[in-house]
Protein backbone atom coordinates (compact mmCIF):
# COMPACT_ATOMS: atom_id res chain seq x y z
CA UNK A 1 0.00 0.00 0.00
CA UNK A 2 1.23 3.52 -0.66
CA UNK A 3 0.25 7.14 -0.10
CA UNK A 4 -0.80 9.26 -3.07
CA UNK A 5 -2.36 12.67 -3.67
CA UNK A 6 -5.33 13.92 -5.66
CA UNK A 7 -3.52 16.86 -7.24
CA UNK A 8 -6.62 19.04 -7.64
CA UNK A 9 -5.65 20.57 -4.29
CA UNK A 10 -2.48 21.90 -5.97
CA UNK A 11 -4.22 23.19 -9.09
CA UNK A 12 -2.58 26.61 -8.74
CA UNK A 13 0.88 25.08 -9.24
CA UNK A 14 2.38 23.85 -12.54
CA UNK A 15 2.96 20.11 -12.78
CA UNK A 16 6.73 20.25 -12.35
CA UNK A 17 6.32 22.12 -9.05
CA UNK A 18 3.60 19.70 -7.94
CA UNK A 19 5.87 16.71 -8.51
CA UNK A 20 8.75 18.40 -6.71
CA UNK A 21 6.49 19.24 -3.77
CA UNK A 22 5.21 15.69 -3.51
CA UNK A 23 8.70 14.21 -3.73
CA UNK A 24 9.66 16.29 -0.69
CA UNK A 25 6.76 14.58 1.16
CA UNK A 26 7.91 11.08 0.15
CA UNK A 27 5.02 10.66 -2.30
CA UNK A 28 5.41 9.39 -5.86
CA UNK A 29 1.82 8.53 -6.82
CA UNK A 30 -0.83 10.95 -8.07
CA UNK A 31 -4.52 10.92 -8.88
CA UNK A 32 -5.26 13.39 -11.66
CA UNK A 33 -8.49 15.23 -12.43
CA UNK A 34 -9.62 15.33 -16.05
CA UNK A 35 -12.70 17.54 -15.88
CA UNK A 36 -16.29 17.92 -14.66
CA UNK A 37 -16.03 19.01 -11.02
CA UNK A 38 -12.29 18.58 -10.42
CA UNK A 39 -10.45 21.74 -11.43
CA UNK A 40 -7.06 20.20 -12.14
CA UNK A 41 -4.95 21.55 -15.03
CA UNK A 42 -2.27 18.88 -14.79
CA UNK A 43 -3.89 16.26 -17.05
CA UNK A 44 -5.60 17.50 -20.21
CA UNK A 45 -7.98 15.35 -22.24
CA UNK A 46 -6.69 17.16 -25.33
CA UNK A 47 -3.69 14.80 -25.14
CA UNK A 48 -5.95 12.28 -26.88
CA UNK A 49 -5.57 14.39 -30.02
CA UNK A 50 -1.82 14.95 -29.74
CA UNK A 51 0.70 12.11 -29.75
CA UNK A 52 3.42 14.64 -29.01
CA UNK A 53 1.69 16.04 -25.93
CA UNK A 54 0.94 12.52 -24.69
CA UNK A 55 4.55 11.44 -25.17
CA UNK A 56 5.89 14.52 -23.38
CA UNK A 57 3.49 14.01 -20.47
CA UNK A 58 4.48 10.37 -20.09
CA UNK A 59 8.15 11.29 -20.26
CA UNK A 60 7.72 13.89 -17.52
CA UNK A 61 5.89 11.50 -15.20
CA UNK A 62 8.28 8.62 -15.85
CA UNK A 63 11.34 10.85 -15.61
CA UNK A 64 10.28 12.06 -12.17
CA UNK A 65 9.47 8.51 -11.06
CA UNK A 66 5.72 9.06 -10.61
CA UNK A 67 2.84 6.65 -11.18
CA UNK A 68 -0.81 7.60 -11.72
CA UNK A 69 -3.28 5.74 -9.52
CA UNK A 70 -6.46 7.02 -11.23
CA UNK A 71 -7.98 9.63 -13.49
CA UNK A 72 -10.91 11.41 -11.84
CA UNK A 73 -13.83 13.04 -13.63
CA UNK A 74 -16.30 13.41 -10.75
CA UNK A 75 -19.44 14.65 -12.45
CA UNK A 76 -23.16 14.22 -13.06
CA UNK A 77 -23.44 11.75 -15.96
CA UNK A 78 -27.17 11.14 -15.36
CA UNK A 79 -28.26 14.77 -15.01
CA UNK A 80 -31.68 15.27 -16.66
CA UNK A 81 -30.50 18.35 -18.61
CA UNK A 82 -29.54 16.65 -21.88
CA UNK A 83 -26.79 19.04 -22.94
CA UNK A 84 -25.20 19.11 -19.50
CA UNK A 85 -25.44 15.31 -19.25
CA UNK A 86 -23.81 14.90 -22.66
CA UNK A 87 -20.80 16.97 -21.62
CA UNK A 88 -20.42 15.09 -18.35
CA UNK A 89 -20.64 11.71 -20.06
CA UNK A 90 -18.18 12.76 -22.74
CA UNK A 91 -15.61 13.74 -20.13
CA UNK A 92 -16.03 10.29 -18.60
CA UNK A 93 -15.66 8.58 -21.98
CA UNK A 94 -12.53 10.51 -22.88
CA UNK A 95 -11.08 9.91 -19.43
CA UNK A 96 -11.40 6.16 -20.01
CA UNK A 97 -9.66 6.46 -23.38
CA UNK A 98 -6.87 8.56 -21.89
CA UNK A 99 -6.46 6.13 -18.98
CA UNK A 100 -5.95 3.36 -21.52
CA UNK A 101 -3.23 5.31 -23.31
CA UNK A 102 -1.49 6.20 -20.04
CA UNK A 103 -1.76 2.70 -18.59
CA UNK A 104 -3.90 3.95 -15.69
CA UNK A 105 -6.15 1.15 -14.36
CA UNK A 106 -8.97 3.19 -12.77
CA UNK A 107 -11.29 6.06 -13.72
CA UNK A 108 -13.27 7.65 -10.86
CA UNK A 109 -16.69 9.25 -11.22
CA UNK A 110 -19.92 9.83 -9.31
CA UNK A 111 -22.95 7.73 -10.23
CA UNK A 112 -25.03 10.78 -11.03
CA UNK A 113 -28.71 11.28 -10.25
CA UNK A 114 -31.57 11.42 -12.78
CA UNK A 115 -34.74 13.44 -12.41
CA UNK A 116 -37.96 12.00 -11.06
CA UNK A 117 -39.24 11.11 -14.52
CA UNK A 118 -38.55 11.54 -18.25
CA UNK A 119 -39.70 15.17 -18.37
CA UNK A 120 -37.71 16.44 -15.36
CA UNK A 121 -34.98 19.06 -15.79
CA UNK A 122 -33.27 18.80 -12.38
CA UNK A 123 -31.99 15.79 -10.41
CA UNK A 124 -34.25 14.17 -7.81
CA UNK A 125 -32.43 12.39 -4.99
CA UNK A 126 -34.98 10.21 -3.19
CA UNK A 127 -34.30 10.06 0.55
CA UNK A 128 -37.49 8.49 1.91
CA UNK A 129 -39.40 5.27 1.15
CA UNK A 130 -42.74 7.02 1.65
CA UNK A 131 -45.07 8.43 0.23
CA UNK A 132 -45.45 5.49 -2.16
CA UNK A 133 -44.69 7.45 -5.34
CA UNK A 134 -41.08 7.84 -4.12
CA UNK A 135 -40.65 4.13 -4.73
CA UNK A 136 -41.98 4.64 -8.26
CA UNK A 137 -39.36 7.34 -8.81
CA UNK A 138 -36.56 5.08 -7.55
CA UNK A 139 -37.68 2.20 -9.75
CA UNK A 140 -37.81 4.41 -12.82
CA UNK A 141 -34.40 5.92 -12.09
CA UNK A 142 -32.64 2.59 -11.65
CA UNK A 143 -34.40 0.66 -14.39
CA UNK A 144 -34.54 3.34 -17.09
CA UNK A 145 -31.50 5.51 -16.39
CA UNK A 146 -28.93 4.23 -13.90
CA UNK A 147 -28.46 0.60 -14.92
CA UNK A 148 -28.71 1.10 -18.71
CA UNK A 149 -26.05 3.82 -18.73
CA UNK A 150 -23.57 2.23 -16.33
CA UNK A 151 -23.98 -1.24 -17.84
CA UNK A 152 -22.87 0.09 -21.22
CA UNK A 153 -20.16 2.31 -19.74
CA UNK A 154 -18.75 -0.57 -17.68
CA UNK A 155 -18.43 -2.69 -20.84
CA UNK A 156 -16.84 0.22 -22.71
CA UNK A 157 -14.30 0.66 -19.93
CA UNK A 158 -13.58 -3.08 -19.77
CA UNK A 159 -13.00 -3.15 -23.53
CA UNK A 160 -10.29 -0.53 -22.96
CA UNK A 161 -8.70 -2.26 -19.97
CA UNK A 162 -9.97 0.24 -17.41
CA UNK A 163 -12.08 -0.17 -14.26
CA UNK A 164 -14.69 2.37 -13.13
CA UNK A 165 -14.67 3.41 -9.47
CA UNK A 166 -17.85 5.13 -8.31
CA UNK A 167 -17.45 7.45 -5.34
CA UNK A 168 -20.38 7.02 -2.96
CA UNK A 169 -21.81 10.47 -2.16
CA UNK A 170 -25.21 11.67 -0.91
CA UNK A 171 -27.10 13.55 -3.60
CA UNK A 172 -26.42 10.76 -6.10
CA UNK A 173 -28.15 7.41 -6.51
CA UNK A 174 -25.03 5.58 -5.29
CA UNK A 175 -24.26 6.96 -1.85
CA UNK A 176 -23.94 3.92 0.45
CA UNK A 177 -22.41 0.42 0.38
CA UNK A 178 -25.84 -1.05 -0.35
CA UNK A 179 -26.47 1.19 -3.38
CA UNK A 180 -22.88 0.65 -4.52
CA UNK A 181 -23.29 -3.11 -4.51
CA UNK A 182 -26.68 -2.81 -6.21
CA UNK A 183 -24.99 -1.05 -9.13
CA UNK A 184 -22.14 -3.57 -9.20
CA UNK A 185 -24.54 -6.51 -9.13
CA UNK A 186 -26.48 -5.05 -12.05
CA UNK A 187 -23.54 -3.90 -14.17
CA UNK A 188 -20.79 -6.40 -13.42
CA UNK A 189 -17.42 -6.58 -11.65
CA UNK A 190 -15.78 -3.87 -13.77
CA UNK A 191 -17.67 -1.35 -11.64
CA UNK A 192 -16.51 -0.87 -8.05
CA UNK A 193 -15.95 2.06 -5.75
CA UNK A 194 -13.56 4.84 -4.92
CA UNK A 195 -13.88 4.48 -1.16
CA UNK A 196 -13.88 7.77 0.71
CA UNK A 197 -14.41 7.15 4.44
CA UNK A 198 -15.26 10.80 5.02
CA UNK A 199 -18.59 10.27 3.20
CA UNK A 200 -19.44 7.33 5.42
CA UNK A 201 -18.89 9.08 8.76
CA UNK A 202 -21.58 11.69 8.30
CA UNK A 203 -24.15 9.10 7.25
CA UNK A 204 -23.49 7.23 10.52
CA UNK A 205 -21.94 4.36 8.55
CA UNK A 206 -18.85 2.93 10.24
CA UNK A 207 -16.19 3.07 7.49
CA UNK A 208 -14.26 0.11 8.91
CA UNK A 209 -17.33 -2.13 9.13
CA UNK A 210 -18.30 -1.02 5.62
CA UNK A 211 -15.03 -2.42 4.24
CA UNK A 212 -16.31 -5.84 5.22
CA UNK A 213 -19.49 -5.16 3.25
CA UNK A 214 -17.74 -3.78 0.16
CA UNK A 215 -14.96 -6.38 0.00
CA UNK A 216 -13.29 -6.63 -3.40
CA UNK A 217 -15.45 -3.88 -4.89
CA UNK A 218 -12.96 -1.32 -3.50
CA UNK A 219 -10.80 -0.21 -6.45
CA UNK A 220 -9.32 3.01 -5.05
CA UNK A 221 -9.34 4.85 -1.71
CA UNK A 222 -9.45 8.53 -0.79
CA UNK A 223 -7.75 9.57 2.43
CA UNK A 224 -9.95 12.20 4.04
CA UNK A 225 -11.43 12.55 7.51
CA UNK A 226 -14.65 13.96 8.97
CA UNK A 227 -15.29 15.50 12.36
CA UNK A 228 -18.80 15.18 13.80
CA UNK A 229 -20.11 17.90 16.16
CA UNK A 230 -22.59 16.31 18.59
CA UNK A 231 -23.84 19.68 19.81
CA UNK A 232 -25.10 20.59 16.31
CA UNK A 233 -26.61 17.24 15.35
CA UNK A 234 -29.94 17.71 17.21
CA UNK A 235 -30.61 20.83 15.15
CA UNK A 236 -29.52 19.86 11.62
CA UNK A 237 -29.00 16.09 11.60
CA UNK A 238 -26.45 14.34 9.43
CA UNK A 239 -27.88 15.66 6.15
CA UNK A 240 -26.83 19.18 7.05
CA UNK A 241 -27.55 21.58 4.15
CA UNK A 242 -25.56 24.54 5.48
CA UNK A 243 -22.70 25.69 3.28
CA UNK A 244 -19.31 24.09 3.92
CA UNK A 245 -17.98 27.53 4.79
CA UNK A 246 -20.21 27.65 7.90
CA UNK A 247 -17.73 25.47 9.76
CA UNK A 248 -18.90 26.40 13.28
CA UNK A 249 -22.60 25.90 12.55
CA UNK A 250 -22.46 22.59 10.70
CA UNK A 251 -23.11 19.13 12.15
CA UNK A 252 -19.89 17.90 10.54
CA UNK A 253 -16.89 19.15 8.60
CA UNK A 254 -14.37 17.46 6.34
CA UNK A 255 -10.98 17.30 8.07
CA UNK A 256 -7.40 16.38 7.32
CA UNK A 257 -6.53 12.78 8.21
CA UNK A 258 -6.03 12.50 11.96
CA UNK A 259 -8.03 15.64 12.79
CA UNK A 260 -11.42 13.93 12.81
CA UNK A 261 -10.38 10.51 14.08
CA UNK A 262 -7.37 9.23 15.95
CA UNK A 263 -4.20 7.56 14.79
CA UNK A 264 -5.53 4.29 16.26
CA UNK A 265 -8.68 4.57 14.14
CA UNK A 266 -6.67 5.09 10.95
CA UNK A 267 -4.40 2.15 11.78
CA UNK A 268 -7.48 -0.07 12.08
CA UNK A 269 -8.91 1.35 8.84
CA UNK A 270 -5.71 0.66 6.87
CA UNK A 271 -5.29 -2.77 8.45
CA UNK A 272 -8.87 -3.76 7.58
CA UNK A 273 -8.38 -2.62 3.98
CA UNK A 274 -5.32 -4.86 3.82
CA UNK A 275 -7.21 -7.74 5.47
CA UNK A 276 -9.82 -7.62 2.69
CA UNK A 277 -7.27 -7.55 -0.11
CA UNK A 278 -6.80 -3.85 -0.81
CA UNK A 279 -3.12 -3.09 -1.42
CA UNK A 280 -3.16 -0.04 -3.67
CA UNK A 281 -3.26 3.69 -2.94
CA UNK A 282 -4.48 5.98 -0.17
CA UNK A 283 -5.00 9.15 -2.18
CA UNK A 284 -5.02 12.31 -0.05
CA UNK A 285 -7.92 14.63 -0.85
CA UNK A 286 -7.85 17.98 0.91
CA UNK A 287 -11.23 19.61 1.69
CA UNK A 288 -10.49 20.85 5.22
CA UNK A 289 -11.53 24.51 5.45
CA UNK A 290 -9.84 24.88 8.84
CA UNK A 291 -6.34 24.67 7.35
CA UNK A 292 -4.65 25.60 4.09
CA UNK A 293 -4.03 23.08 1.32
CA UNK A 294 -0.30 23.33 2.03
CA UNK A 295 -0.72 22.54 5.72
CA UNK A 296 -3.40 19.91 5.19
CA UNK A 297 -1.36 18.08 2.57
CA UNK A 298 1.81 18.14 4.66
CA UNK A 299 0.08 16.95 7.82
CA UNK A 300 -1.84 14.21 6.01
CA UNK A 301 1.27 12.98 4.19
CA UNK A 302 3.34 12.83 7.38
CA UNK A 303 0.49 11.17 9.26
CA UNK A 304 -0.27 8.48 6.65
CA UNK A 305 3.36 7.79 5.76
CA UNK A 306 3.97 6.93 9.42
CA UNK A 307 1.26 4.24 9.55
CA UNK A 308 0.71 2.91 6.02
CA UNK A 309 1.47 -0.79 5.50
CA UNK A 310 3.98 -0.92 2.65
CA UNK A 311 5.59 -4.36 2.55
CA UNK A 312 4.13 -7.36 0.78
CA UNK A 313 2.95 -10.08 3.11
CA UNK A 314 4.40 -13.58 2.78
CA UNK A 315 3.37 -16.61 4.81
CA UNK A 316 5.70 -17.22 7.79
CA UNK A 317 7.11 -20.68 8.44
CA UNK A 318 4.53 -21.45 11.11
CA UNK A 319 1.73 -20.92 8.57
CA UNK A 320 3.48 -22.61 5.63
CA UNK A 321 4.05 -25.77 7.66
CA UNK A 322 0.48 -26.14 8.91
CA UNK A 323 -2.18 -28.08 7.05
Amino acid sequence: MRVGVFTALLAQMPLDQVLAKLKSLNISTVELGTGNYPTDPHCKLSMLESKTALKEFKAQMDGEGFSISALSCHGEPLHPDKEYRKKQQETNRKSILLAEKLGVPVVIDFSGCPGGGPKETTPNWVTSPWPPHYQDILSWQWEKEVIPFWEKRAKFAADHGVKIAIEMHPGYVVYSPETMLRLRDACGPNIGCNYDPSHMFWQNIDPIDAIRVLGDSIFHVHAKDTEIYAMNLPKAGVLDMKLYTDTKGRSWNFRTCGYGHSRDWWIKFISTLRMFGYDYVLSIEHEDLLMSAEEGLTKAADFLNSIVIRDEVSKPWWVENRA
